[in-house]
C-alpha cells in the first residue's frame, strides 16, 4: 500500500470516528447543550463597555489612562483637540453681544419716539387750554368795556361828563370786541390743527414707534437662534472630553495621541464592575424561576457562596433546532438560559466558575 492510499484511508477513518462520536452523543443525550443543562455551571464574566466619542471627531491630544488603570465614573479618559470649537464659540458669543446691543439701541429709540409723540400731543392740548383762557379773559375785558361805555353814555346824557370821555369808552369797547374775535379765531385754528393734521402727525409718530417693536422682535429671534447654536457648540465641546461612564478597569486602549478619531469609533475597552454568569436549566426547573428573583451559587474552587439576581430567563438558543435530532425519548427535551448578575463580594472575581445546585430550583 503506497503512502497516498494510507493517507486516504486515515482520512476516511477520522471522518467515520467523528460521525460515530456525534451519533453516540446524540443518542445518549450527552451533547454540549445537555451537559450544560446537567452541570448548571457558568464562568463569571464582567460586562465590557466599548467607549467612543459621541457624534464628534478630531485629533486625540490627551490620553489620560493606560491599560490596567482603575477609573471612577466621570474620570477623564481622553480628550480631542477643541481649538476650532473654541474659536466658533467665541465668535458666536461676540455676535450675541452685538445683537444685544442692537436690541437695546432699538428699544431705546422706540421709547424716545413714544415720548416725543406724547410730548407733541401734550403741547397741542396745552396750547388749546391756554387759548381758551385767553378767550375768556378777552370776554371779561369786553364785558367791562361795555359796562363802562353804558355808564359814561348815561353821564353824557345827564351833562355830567364831556363827550370826549364817552368817545374814549366807545373806542375801548370796540378794541375789546375785536380782541374777543381775534382770540376766538386763534382758538378755532388750534382746535382744527389738533383734531386734524396735528392729530394725524402724532398718530404717525406713534405708528412708527410701534413698528419698531417688530424690529426688536426680529433681533430677539436672531439672538435666540445664535444662542441655540452656542449651546450646540458647548455640547460638542463637552463631548470632546471622553469620561468614564461608570467605575471599572481599563482593559484596552485602542487609540493613541495624535491619531484622528472618527465619531462612535471605539477607543477604549472598559471592564465594568457588573459581572454575570449563565447556566442552563430544564423546563421543569425554569418553572420555579423568575426574572428579578435572588439565587445563590457557589464557586467551584473554594465552595464560596455567591449571591445574585436573575436578569434573564429565556429559551436557550439552538435547542428548538436540535430537539428532534435526538432519540425519541428526548425529542421533547427543552432547556432555558438563565443569566445571573452577582452582587459585589470580596474574593469573587471574573473568570471563576460558579455552580448552582439543584436545591436552588426546588426551594421556590
Amino acid at each position: 500500500m503506497n503512502t497516498k492510499e494510507k493517507a486516504k484511508r486515515t482520512g476516511m477513518l477520522f471522518i467515520a470516528l467523528l460521525l460515530i462520536g456525534g451519533l453516540v452523543l446524540m443518542y445518549t443525550g450527552n451533547d454540549a447543550l445537555v451537559l450544560a443543562t446537567e452541570k448548571k455551571e457558568g464562568i463569571l464574566t464582567a460586562e465590557q463597555v466599548k467607549m467612543s466619542f459621541d457624534s464628534v471627531s478630531g485629533r486625540l491630544i490627551k490620553e489620560a489612562v493606560k491599560e490596567g488603570d482603575y477609573v471612577k465614573k466621570g474620570d477623564v479618559i481622553m480628550e480631542l483637540d477643541s481649538t476650532d470649537t473654541d474659536l466658533a464659540i467665541e465668535k458666536l458669543k461676540t455676535q450675541i453681544a452685538q445683537m444685544e446691543a442692537q436690541i437695546a439701541s432699538t428699544s431705546g429709540t422706540q421709547g424716545i419716539n413714544y415720548l416725543k409723540a406724547d410730548t407733541d400731543a401734550s403741547q397741542n392740548y396745552r396750547g388749546i387750554d391756554q387759548q381758551q383762557a385767553a378767550v375768556q379773559s378777552a370776554a371779561v375785558t369786553l364785558k367791562n368795556a361795555q359796562l363802562d361805555y353804558n355808564r359814561k353814555a348815561a353821564l353824557v346824557e345827564a351833562g355830567a361828563i364831556a363827550q370826549s370821555q364817552l368817545d374814549d369808552a366807545e373806542m375801548a369797547l370796540n378794541v375789546a370786541q375785536a380782541n374777543v374775535e381775534q382770540q376766538k379765531q386763534l382758538l378755532n385754528k388750534l382746535t382744527a390743527v389738533t383734531n386734524g393734521s396735528g392729530t394725524d402727525a402724532i398718530a404717525q409718530e406713534r405708528l412708527a414707534a410701534a413698528n419698531m417693536s417688530n424690529d426688536v422682535e426680529a433681533l430677539r429671534q436672531q439672538k435666540e437662534a445664535l444662542e441655540v447654536q452656542l449651546k450646540e457648540l458647548e455640547v460638542a465641546k463637552e463631548r470632546l472630553t471622553l469620561r468614564a461612564p461608570e467605575d471599572g478597569k481599563i482593559l484596552k486602549v485602542l487609540a493613541k495621541e495624535g491619531e484622528m478619531i472618527s465619531p462612535s469609533t471605539p477607543v477604549v475597552l472598559l471592564e465594568s464592575s457588573r459581572s454575570y454568569y449563565d447556566i442552563y436549566v430544564s423546563e421543569k426547573q425554569a418553572a420555579h424561576l423568575a426574572e428579578g428573583k435572588a439565587i445563590t451559587g457557589t464557586t467551584v474552587a473554594g465552595d464560596k457562596e455567591v449571591t445574585g439576581t436573575i436578569r434573564l430567563l429565556t429559551q436557550a438558543p439552538g435547542f428548538a433546532d436540535l430537539k428532534n435530532s435526538r432519540e425519541k425519548g428526548q425529542s421533547d427535551l427543552s432547556a432555558f438560559q438563565v443569566r445571573i448578575y452577582v452582587d459585589k463580594q470580596e474574593g469573587i472575581i471574573p473568570g471563576m466558575t460558579i455552580e448552582v445546585k439543584d436545591s436552588e430550583f426546588t426551594k421556590r
